[in-house]
């Protein structure tokens, strides 16, 4: 007994203790290692004796990342902005040296433009732009009263960053490495179970809640995927042959969730009117699929499962044609109406369509296992998308902050003032790519305002009673471990990252240490008086976590639809989906704390997506129609499909109670000029493109009639009830 109990708790402690290593332990190993980094860079700058080795140091804590590709993509990244930054401090200054306002001017203009840039992009590149900006101020501020060092001093800048660089990736890829290719595989191998038990759940009707909870997952996961894998190509070769691939698994992803969203929207719809004739015909498909995917619900989908399931599918897709035909033709017996038979077409062909593409991306989830497959070419890249102002906005505010700092220095003389106004540089540029630049900014000031207590105590009390780099560190490291713990979590970065780099600038010695109580006081005072400004100025000039910007981002949203009927057809499907799912997680992330209009984003996100994606397909069916008289551009079902194209446009672009109106008109007629179409070919329902083409027409029309969508507040009373297709 004693034996058993001593066992059990061997086994509970052995389980804590790799919970916590999997969790709190991975936190401390890269806080032991950001610390080797910082340590091993500082000291190699002050034997080299270069001018500022908190500058090198200070590139650690920022390019640092637990896992090794971000590390070398915002290294790489890093080391373009310095360049990019420097070359435009050296231009500014050989053309302004003498004219100080003008030279302000000028680096506040080229401050915002790099804020524009980051905020446009908002991924690693945003970071180049974030640090050609500041670097172009940390670089000329100082150099300002004295021209002719401009150029060394970016050189220097640029050896001591490089310094940094460098330390900062060996740590990484030496010491207990996290590799983002093996993070990729995991998420790949967990998103599909997660997205299968969810398709499952679904099928079987599942709580609204949880599944706008899953859907806000699974546009997280895209986005956060395509940064993944644009990350892992700098350091797997592995995945770097795999890199088209990876882009198809995302776009294909997209695509699934989309297919199921239109299916579960159309049973919702069909399961509230009660146990109708059509939901009992379709529930027969409904459960087949989802006994399928019970396998692999809640299950990593490794290569070899992900050729299982292309199997398995491809079996299924095989049999569904010869089993909806059976289940038509009982369905017919029980004389449906002309609603119930298109609802019924209409759930089939989605499910078709959904475990076709499901098939797609099993198959090429498969194709990993190979170095080389004929999946790899894939030329339909994720396209993010910003609005014009949101990056607008980023720019003006930088500009107006440093010109206002610049301002002041010109016209006080403060001596502190330099230090001001590269903080503010910094500082804005640093929260130009977060949803809340006051909040950032904030952090940061709070952070400063703990290293400048520290450093304080530090460098007058400590220091002169120190000697030796030994002793350096261990005075230096309780900072480092507590601004590098803070960095960590996301709540708490702003902290954690203004206790870093702004105890590196006015607290950590250089190889020539100034005792200057009246300077250090003053520095700091300025820095801390610059953040706040910078936040004050984030909450006042057009703030983008405010209802302006949401609201812009909600236009977007909707007008994705006319993208969907008016693009290219080549590439619009992967280029669909990722613009709207990149303007929803912006979105979403700005309007967080407002559940209310969370929700409404994301039923917003629901109705362009499923309406958009059925444009898509009747685009794609009428493109690939043959040749005969009956599909020719100039019958009456084209012209009104055109027509219909025409008032949803008008209806997303201003959503009211006329133009949902003339859109239902709209679909209900194209409909009618189907039907009245006579179709040249068998009519199966594997062959009948016109049959196709009425089932998408219906689900747009139901899809507009959705209670839950936002249009419903402008349904007419009549169409809420339904219309009649027989006219």
């Amino acid at each position: 007994m004693n034996t058993s109990l001593r066992w059990l708790k061997s086994l509970e402690w052995r389980r804590e203790l790799n919970g916590w290593a999997r969790s709190d332990g991975v936190t401390w190993i890269y806080i032991f290692k950001v610390l080797i980094a910082a340590f091993l860079t500082y000291w190699i700058a002050m034997r080299l004796e270069l001018p500022q080795p908190r500058t090198a140091m200070i590139t650690v804590f920022i390019v640092m990342q637990p896992q090794s590709g971000h590390v070398f993509a915002k290294s790489f990244y890093r080391l373009l902005g310095t360049l990019a930054g420097s070359v435009v401090m050296v231009t500014l200054m050989a053309l302004f040296a003498q004219n100080s306002e003008l030279f302000l001017g000028s680096l506040a203009i080229w401050v915002g433009f790099c804020c524009a840039g980051a905020a446009r992009y908002r991924n690693f590149r945003a970071y180049g732009f974030v640090l050609a900006g500041y670097t172009a101020a940390m670089t000329g501020l100082p150099a300002l009263a004295h021209p002719e060092t401009s150029f060394m001093a970016a050189m220097w800048r640029v050896l001591e960053i490089s310094l940094g660089i460098v330390c900062s990736t060996l740590v990484t890829a030496a010491i207990l490495p996290q590799s983002s290719g093996a993070a990729m595989r995991n998420a790949l191998y967990q998103r599909f179970a997660v997205f299968a038990q969810f398709v499952v759940s679904g099928l079987r009707g599942s709580d609204p809640a949880a599944f706008e909870a899953s859907n806000v997952r699974f546009i997280a996961d895209a986005v956060g995927l395509e940064g993944l894998r644009a990350v892992t190509v700098f350091e797997d070769p592995h995945m770097r042959r795999r890199n088209g691939r990876l882009n198809r698994l995302n776009s294909e992803f997209m695509t699934i969730t989309t297919r199921f969203n239109a299916l579960h929207q159309l049973l919702e719809r069909l399961r509230c009117r009660g146990v109708t004739p059509a939901v009992a015909a379709i529930e027969p498909g409904l459960d087949a699929l989802a006994k399928l995917l019970e396998h692999f619900a809640g299950r990593a989908l490794t290569n070899a499962d992900a050729a299982l399931l292309a199997n398995r599918l491809s079996e299924f897709k095989a049999d569904l044609p010869e089993r909806v035909r059976s289940l038509r033709a009982e369905f017919v017996k029980t004389d449906p109406s002309d609603d119930d038979l298109l609802d019924f077409h209409t759930a089939y062909e989605l499910l078709y369509r959904f475990v076709d593409d499901m098939h797609d991306y099993a198959q090429t989830h498969a194709s990993l296992a190979d170095h080389r497959h004929v999946r790899e070419k894939w030329v339909e890249p994720f396209v993010s998308t910003t609005n014009w102002m949101s990056s607008l906005a980023s720019g003006l505010r930088a500009t107006l902050i440093l010109a206002l700092m610049s301002v002041y220095w010109v016209a006080t003389a403060w001596p502190s003032g330099a230090s001001m106004t590269l903080v503010s540089a910094a500082t804005v540029a640093l929260s130009a790519t977060t949803p809340n630049p006051r909040r950032m900014s904030f952090q940061m000031a709070c952070g400063t305002l703990l290293g400048a207590l520290l450093g304080f105590f530090i460098t007058f009390f400590v220091l002169p009673r120190i000697d030796g780099f030994p002793l350096l560190c261990m005075v230096l490291a309780p900072v480092f471990v507590l601004g590098t713990f803070l960095t960590t979590r996301p709540q708490w970065a702003g902290y954690g990252l203004g206790l870093l780099i702004f105890f590196c600038i006015g607290s950590a010695p250089d190889n020539l240490t100034v005792y200057n109580p009246y300077a250090f006081i003053n520095d700091y005072i300025a820095m801390v008086l610059g953040m706040l400004l910078c936040a004050a100025a984030g909450a006042i000039i057009l703030p983008p976590n405010s209802r302006w910007l949401w609201q812009r981002l909600e236009v977007d949203l909707r007008q994705q639809v006319g993208f969907a009927i008016s693009a290219p057809l080549r590439g619009i499907r992967s280029n669909f989906e990722s613009r709207t799912r990149d303007l929803m997680h912006q979105a979403y992330g700005l309007a967080a704390g407002k559940p209310e209009v969370q929700r409404k984003l994301l039923r917003w996100m629901f109705v362009v997506l499923e309406i958009g994606h059925a444009i898509i397909e009747l685009r794609r069916e009428q493109d690939i129609l043959p040749i005969h008289p009956s599909y020719a551009q100039w019958q009456p079902w084209r012209q009104a499909i055109r027509a219909m194209g025409r008032s949803l446009v008008r209806l997303f672009i201003q959503p009211d109670r006329h133009n949902l109106a003339r859109s239902l008109y709209a679909v209900d007629h194209a409909i009618i000029c189907v039907q009245n179409t006579d179709e040249p070919f068998a009519p199966h329902f594997d062959t009948s493109a016109l049959r196709r083409v009425k089932s998408y027409l219906h689900f747009i029309r139901t899809s507009l009639l959705d209670p839950q969508s936002p249009l419903a507040a402008y349904a007419p009373a009549q169409a809420a009830q339904g219309l009649s297709h027989a006219s």
